[in-house]
């Protein structure tokens, strides 16, 4: 949990351990950080915070830190279960483990990935899936996944779904006005939000906007936030070679108090990933009330259902002919709007958090 900096995994990690400490004041909960923590993190008085070194970002040092630095740890602590919420574990411990499997993209797309994190995911995840006491995991299609790819019973494994942020809600038009003249220069956009990854299309996201653009005449844009830490060539390539470019603005990381008025301003979400294990900016777009456009593939059809455009990721005329339905279809986007909030409702973090708690105890129980 870096501060400022979360994503999907970091949302899961705050919003669901927030709730569980707190609502569990019998505990004891130790949180085991790779460098300084921020405040914010520790969300009551029965969160004890530990730092250990060296920290984890590189395959030889995750390594060391979960099979000698949390080994040590564990000996001190002397805990009754580890909750991994990224899936990591400690091969030579004994401590009963809970490990959260978002999705296993790195199977399915072993190319998106540097190649020495790739193996190490692809060796130590299928150890760990065997390894875990019992394995959480977001979604229907992640569960399928993880017995389809490991061959573990699915009887071992729990499905949490993620959920959203409480402060996503409608915007009204002067909020619309406000965050379009901020961001757009005043002019309606489409809008992607997540790390710039392979895995979430943005190649043929740039290709479907310039084929939506030869038609379009409210001189739409598309607005991208997200950090650049996985801006490959091919992404480079094709968004140098689009004809409206100039109509694509890179925001940037947006901070998540503004990020409900840009979603909320936005004509629709293009969520075009290629593999998702759950795809939590669907679920904060349905409470905002904007329409989706997202892919017919992994977990997106489960946690869309009938609220979304549903496309092929890997075609983007039918990608261009979604967006050009969403701006030409009034009936169309109040009918997603209306199913999306039935959809939304479904899926939060106070029922995130009682699942993972239910996947806690039966550990405990066992």
């Amino acid at each position: 949990m870096l501060h400022g900096k979360l994503e999907g995994i970091g949302w899961f990690m705050f919003e669901n351990l927030k709730r569980i400490a707190v609502s569990h004041p019998e505990h004891e909960f130790y949180f085991i950080f790779d460098r300084t923590y921020h405040k914010d993190f520790i969300f009551s008085d029965n969160v004890k915070p530990v730092v250990l070194f060296p920290q984890a970002r590189h395959p030889f040092l995750y390594f060391i830190w979960f099979e000698i630095s949390m080994r040590l740890a564990f000996l001190r602590i002397k805990p009754d279960l580890f909750l991994s919420p990224d899936g990591y574990l400690s091969l030579g411990s004994k401590v009963r483990s809970l490990a959260v499997f978002h999705d296993l993209n790195f199977e399915h797309y072993p190319e998106d990935i540097p190649w020495l994190e790739r193996l190490y995911y692809r060796f130590f995840f299928r150890k760990y899936a065997h390894k875990a006491h019992r394995i959480a995991t977001v979604s229907t299609y992640s569960k399928d996944d993880i017995v389809k790819q490991y061959g573990v019973s699915p009887d071992k494994i729990d499905v949490v779904y993620n959920g959203a942020n409480e402060t996503y809600e409608p915007v009204g038009e002067e909020v619309k006005n406000a965050t379009r003249e901020k961001y757009t220069q005043g002019r309606p956009y489409f809008f992607f939000v997540g790390a710039l990854h392979p895995r979430k299309n943005l190649v043929n996201l740039f290709r479907a906007f310039d084929i939506f653009r030869e038609k379009d005449t409210e001189n739409s844009v598309l607005l991208i936030a997200g950090a650049r830490k996985w801006w490959t060539g091919e992404i480079a390539s094709v968004y140098d070679g689009m004809k409206f470019k100039e109509n694509v603005i890179f925001a940037g990381r947006i901070e998540s108090s503004e990020m409900k008025n840009v979603m909320g301003s936005a004509i629709a979400l293009t969520y075009v990933s290629y593999f998702e294990g759950f795809g939590i900016p669907i679920v904060e777009a349905f409470r905002c009330g904007t329409p989706v456009i997202t892919s017919n593939v992994t977990s997106m059809p489960e946690i869309a259902g009938d609220a979304a455009l549903l496309i092929d990721p890997f075609n983007p005329k039918e990608i261009a002919q979604a967006m050009n339905r969403i701006t030409s279809d009034k009936e169309l986007c109040a009918k997603l709007t209306e199913a999306g909030k039935s959809r939304a409702a479904l899926f939060t973090w106070d029922k995130s958090a009682e699942r993972l708690w239910q996947s806690i105890e039966k550990v405990l129980e066992n």
